[in-house]
């Protein structure tokens, strides 16, 4: 058995295929067209044709072409007899199978074989290069196969129908198949010509080879079969041609424009034609299309800060959002978020996910049972002298009732790998509905990881919680550490923070949609200042507000952080007694 090794121009003497004979492994030859059989291609003495030697025929070495003839992939070749591939029997009928009429065949100079009864057997689609036809494809009726007869290199062959239009005109519809072309332009009462690329879903090169000329015409409509890939393919080539391109969206239940000519349904496909709507590429929207929408959204759900200063400047704590808590070193920045903790499980019913990597789950629920009983029951001597009775109870009334599967920790202590970190958030707001996700601190994500450039990892990282963010509507609140100052007076003596002190990359900024920033000066001789916090607001995408929102106030019997509401005790303002009775809040 010999077996194919390449397509080239058939030897038979009689035969003018270019590409049909199928050479073999051995040497031998076979032709689809003629089916004729050479002993030897390259130098052929025996010739067979259906069983039997051919005489008369002399031979003749094979005739390369000086230019590659064009090699059309994915096309079923059809075995036609070179006797049925003659364009002189052909001539300008109706298209029967197709629905099409012989003026628009004629048109489209597209001819076709017909039977005794006057049936087409073959139809001959020409496609022209230098308004001189170079290719036929040449379809058979019964089984919808084709092949290509070139007249001459077809290499850069035009569009089906493009030889139609001289380019530059109002309309240009581009269809995947040369009957919809043709069924188009007979739908709409031969009043626009249509062109077809040549090998469907696939012709996306032969579409960037015409760009040109598509580029020539003010609007351009694709209308290409109504199943995924050439829906796919309909929107590739639109993305070639931004603010022109308009995507046909057929009606269900038809898979072209060919089909509903058939049909009787031009009245219908016009409708679908004319009511195409400028294509814009995913991301992109009409904002005019979006009014409705715009109009009738929900609030996004939000909670108020137990805080009145932040309430100022924020108008609440928000689903939806990303707020990143920063501040130096051991100025409590974990305690404000425990307090927020602990007003999102009292003030609301939404469950809470929380991923706090310096420390182990006991002592994240120990953190928020301190805050029901505004005792430091983390400090084991605190916690035995409550009692083990009295602490059941507590864990009880705060984790149990109404409560009850309401709060999700993730129990490891120490870095770990972001991806791990990803999942274990996408399952507590997936898996658990967790509304709000806490994760303290985004620099022991980054310390887990093996890349090495800080920076690009934090983008990437906050780039990653702003798509769940985005996806989910969750609320997410994440720590994050300020770098290290020059100079004497760093974070831990009470410096002003800036944006430009978040540690490791400016997308921790960029990303977030609020950045709360902690000052305090807790090297403080005055011990009563030492433990008196300020915070500012750094950024607020929603409000646009800035600056100083409010002071906490430390308590170190109760480990409770309590809002400063008269000048007087804020350490970081002189206060001046009012004269005029204004309200004694600090802003």
């Amino acid at each position: 058995m010999a077996f194919l090794k390449e397509r080239l121009p058939c030897v038979m003497p009689d035969c003018d295929s270019s590409d049909a004979a199928g050479l073999n492994e051995d040497g031998s030859s076979y032709c689809f067209s003629c089916q004729g059989w050479a002993n030897n291609y390259d130098n052929p003495t025996k010739f067979r044709r259906n069983g039997r030697d051919v005489m008369g025929l002399t031979t003749k070495a094979p005739v390369l072409p000086s230019k590659p003839v064009e090699k059309v992939t994915n096309i079923k070749t059809q075995t036609l007899k070179n006797t049925d591939l003659d364009i002189s029997k052909a001539s300008f009928n109706s298209l029967k199978d197709r629905g099409l009429s012989a003026d628009t065949a004629r048109f489209y100079g597209v001819k076709s074989l017909l039977d005794s009864e006057g049936n087409p057997l073959q139809h001959w689609y020409p496609y022209y290069q230098d308004n001189e036809i170079v290719s036929y494809k040449v379809r058979k009726v019964e089984d919808k196969d084709f092949r290509w007869v070139h007249l001459k290199d077809a290499a850069n062959k035009k569009l089906f129908g493009q030889q139609l239009l001289q380019g530059g005109g109002p309309l240009l519809t581009i269809t995947e198949g040369e009957c919809d072309a043709m069924a188009i332009y007979q739908m709409q009462g031969s009043k626009y010509a249509a062109v077809s690329v040549n090998n469907g879903v696939q012709s996306l090169n032969e579409i960037k080879a015409n760009l040109e000329f598509i580029e020539s015409f003010k609007q351009v409509f694709i209308c290409y079969d109504n199943e995924p890939k050439a829906k796919e393919a309909a929107r590739n080539v639109a993305d070639l041609i931004p603010g022109k391109a308009k995507i046909v969206i057929l009606p269900d239940g038809y898979k072209d424009a060919n089909e509903m000519l058939k049909a009787g349904k031009s009245v219908e496909f016009n409708k679908a034609f004319w009511a195409a709507q400028t294509y814009t590429p995913s991301g992109v929207i009409n904002l005019s299309n979006k009014i409705s929408s715009l109009s009738t959204r929900e609030q996004k759900p939000s909670v108020p800060y137990p805080w009145q200063g932040l309430n100022k400047k924020l108008i609440g704590l928000r689903q939806g959002e990303l707020v990143t808590f920063t501040g130096g070193t051991g100025l409590g920045k974990s305690s404000v978020v425990r307090e927020l903790e602990y007003h999102l499980l009292s003030h609301t019913n939404d469950n809470i996910g929380i991923v706090a990597l310096e420390e182990s789950w006991e002592r994240t629920a120990d953190g928020i049972l301190s805050i029901e009983a505004n005792q430091r029951l983390y400090i084991d001597d605190i916690r035995e002298a409550y009692g083990k009775d009295k602490y059941i109870e507590l864990s009880n009334k705060v984790l149990g009732g109404d409560n009850q599967d309401r709060l999700w920790i993730h129990a490891h202590f120490g870095a770990s790998n972001f991806d791990e970190i990803l999942s274990k958030i996408n399952y507590m707001i997936v898996g658990c509905n967790c509304k709000w996700i806490v994760v303290d601190h985004l620099q022991m994500i980054v310390a887990a990881s093996d890349d090495k450039n800080e920076r690009s990892l934090i983008d990437k990282i906050m780039t990653e919680l702003r798509k769940i963010v985005e996806k989910t509507g969750a609320g997410l609140l994440l720590v994050s550490h300020l770098r290290r100052l020059e100079g004497n007076q760093g974070h831990e003596n009470g410096a002003q923070v800036n944006l430009s002190h978040l540690r490791g990359s400016g997308g921790i900024a960029q990303i977030s949609d609020c950045v709360i920033a902690l000052e305090r000066n807790q090297q403080s001789q005055d011990e009563d200042e030492a433990q008196k916090t300020r915070l500012r607001v750094l950024k607020s995408r929603y409000t646009g507000e800035v600056g100083i929102a409010t002071h906490l106030q430390y308590n170190v019997d109760s480990g409770r952080l309590s809002e400063i509401l008269d000048k007087k005790d804020d350490p970081f303002t002189e206060y001046e007694d009012s004269q005029d009775g204004d309200d004694d809040i600090p802003w």
